[in-house]
Parts: structure tokens; C-alpha cells; sequence
């Protein structure tokens, strides 16, 4: 634990959530969000940001983040929600839905970020949280590893865009795989380099 900031240890009696999103940037698929209440009587070693940490050590902390959490849950907006809203509100409306479907109520939520989504409880956004904030490291390896796998599964799904490899990013071969195959349903329509395509 050595690696967080003390000054986020100070509330460790308090029951904090933490709460942090994958997936903003990529254009396809849903942006994924988690919130974790760690309990403080079982610290779990390891924890950083997800992506500081190899494949298989997030696979491992997904296990244990599970099994010793006193509650996480998982929130999602899918793409016509990105669609509609566009991702900054989606992105909060799927931190709003992780939030209120932990089991345990939290005292403080922690949101890595600058902006904190409407919440019935107190809740403060960290910049860089998911290196200062366990709790926030930990939302962040639920979320990496549940949309990493969701994208494994889209790949199946929809051969030949390389999904598996850039995980929907934006990146050169996923942008000549875009124009070669065309829009899939899976894939963001207000997002630029899909729009225009859709135009052309």
C-alpha cells in the first residue's frame, strides 16, 4: 500500500467507495465503470492503478478484489446511451448505476476525475485516484478486466476489426480495418471518425 498518498488514509474508519470508468476513448462498445467499498480489516496488496499492471496480475486482483470487498458493483452505458447523451454524461450515468448498486451504503465516494456524478451521498472526484486511492485502484481493475473481456467477446463476435488487440481504440489498423468492413452495430455513431464514415 506503500505507493498511496497518506492523506487518503486519514478516513480509513469511514466505509469509502470508490468509483472508476474504462472506455471513455475507444469507439465501440460501452464504457464500463466500477465501485468498490474495500474493507478496511483486509487490505489487499498490490493494488495500483489498472493501467500499471500486467494482464495477468489484474486477472488476479479481479478474483481477490471480489472476494474480499465488502461490496463492488459493476455499472455500464451502452452505445446508444453514448450516442444520446454523448460519453462524458454516459460515463457518468454508468458511475451513477455502480454506485447505487453496491449493497453496502458508502459514508464518502471517491471518484477518480475531476467531476463527481449526482449522488445521494457525499463524494469528492481525486484527480490521478486510481494511484492515490486504493479503493479507486481497485474499481479501476474491475472495470479494466470486465470490459477487456467484453471486448474479447466482441471480437468473436465481429471478426476482422481487431478488436482483441486495441480494445475499440482508435488506433491505425482499427481505423483501415473501420473502413474496410464498415459500421457495426457495436460502435459509437457520434464519434468522429465513425460519423464520418457513416457520411461519406
Amino acid at each position: 500500500m506503500s505507493h498511496f498518498e497518506a492523506s487518503w488514509e486519514v478516513n480509513q474508519h469511514q466505509l469509502i467507495a470508490g468509483v472508476d470508468e474504462v472506455g471513455r476513448g475507444p469507439l465501440c462498445g460501452a464504457v464500463v465503470t466500477a465501485a468498490v467499498i474495500l474493507d478496511p480489516n483486509q487490505p489487499i496488496e498490490g493494488l495500483n492503478d489498472s493501467k500499471k499492471l500486467s494482464d495477468k496480475k489484474r486477472e488476479q486482483l479481479y478474483d481477490v478484489i471480489q472476494q474480499q470487498a465488502l461490496s463492488w458493483h459493476i455499472g455500464r452505458a451502452e452505445v446508444e446511451e453514448i450516442d444520446q447523451l454523448n460519453i462524458l454524461y454516459a460515463t457518468m450515468l454508468a458511475m451513477q448505476r455502480a454506485v447505487l448498486g453496491l449493497s453496502v451504503k458508502p459514508e464518502l465516494v471517491l471518484i477518480d476525475g475531476n467531476r463527481c456524478p449526482e449522488l445521494p451521498y457525499p463524494s469528492q472526484a481525486v484527480v490521478k485516484g486510481d494511484s492515490q486511492v486504493p479503493a479507486i485502484a481497485a474499481a479501476s481493475i474491475l472495470a479494466k478486466v470486465t470490459r477487456d473481456r467484453e471486448m474479447l467477446a466482441l471480437d468473436q463476435q465481429y471478426p476482422g476489426y481487431g478488436i482483441s488487440k486495441h480494445k475499440g481504440y482508435p488506433t491505425k489498423a482499427h481505423l483501415a480495418a473501420l473502413e474496410k468492413l464498415g459500421v457495426a452495430p457495436i460502435y459509437r455513431r457520434s464519434f468522429k471518425p465513425v460519423k464520418k464514415l457513416m457520411e461519406s
